[in-house]
């Protein structure tokens, strides 16, 4: 641990922090409750409205930092996933569209999603040390929501909002460099997206992968700083007692 020396913990939020998945499975349950006795039937469903959410999400945002679009919110973009997922399950009046209740509910489990078991206890733990911060691709007010409902305590929280565009644009890590006030190689961004930490790592931020059963692995030809099973293994590697 010689060679790492940093001053403060930059934390991815969706996918490493809080289940997104879960969340966003829960608000499609509701929308489509299953006639079948089988879970396996129900769950293949919940899949493939899942599916079409997060291909959305992943498109556009990329197509924003491409710029092929004009900047949305995440909020935005998230009623567009919801409009399409309910149109996907059934949700719609023929003359109208999609059933707005329906969009607005979708539309609202995208910002309460569950934290990881180890999440809550891992913040506190690392806070003693480190100031934390949060750099979501969440929207501001999804960002506050989020916060508040899986109980995420920061010293400071900024959102993708605040550049206009989204991770892995360097302009949003630039957030957490120009707020901490710190050279960019004393910041550790912590992430469970190998492409979130590339961005990072571009920007001369120093990384580290925890591995969540959602997220994107880290390829062989990926050298992070540090690699942990999960925020106590990274609380004990950077000697937080």
């Amino acid at each position: 641990m010689a060679e790492l020396t940093i001053d403060a913990v930059v934390f991815d939020v969706l996918g490493t922090l809080v289940d997104e998945p879960a969340g966003l499975r829960a608000g499609i349950r509701v929308l489509t409750p299953s006639p079948s006795p089988s879970p396996s039937v129900d769950d293949s469903g919940t899949e493939r409205l899942l599916l079409l959410w997060q291909r959305h999400i992943e498109r556009e945002q990329g197509r924003i930092v491409d710029g092929d679009r004009p900047y949305l919110p995440s909020d935005a973009l998230d009623r567009e996933a919801a409009e399409i997922v309910a149109r996907a399950a059934g949700a719609e009046d023929p003359a109208a569209g999609a059933d707005p209740d329906a969009v607005e509910s979708l539309a609202r489990a995208a910002r309460r999603l569950p934290p990881w078991s180890d999440t809550v206890a891992g913040l506190a733990r690392l806070a003693e040390r480190f100031p934390l911060i949060g750099l979501s691709n969440a929207s501001r007010t999804a960002l506050l929501e989020l916060n508040a409902h899986a109980g995420l305590r920061w010293h400071q929280a900024l959102s993708a909002e605040d550049a206009r565009t989204y991770k892995p644009d360097p302009a949003v890590y630039r957030l957490a460099v120009t707020v901490a006030g710190l050279p960019p190689e004393r910041l550790l961004m912590v992430a469970a997206h190998a492409w979130d930490l590339r961005g990072a790592q571009a920007l001369g931020l120093r990384t580290a992968y925890v591995a969540r059963p959602v997220g994107d692995p880290p390829t062989s030809s990926d050298r992070f700083d540090l690699y942990a099973e999960n925020l106590t293994d990274l609380a004990d590697q950077l000697g937080v007692s």
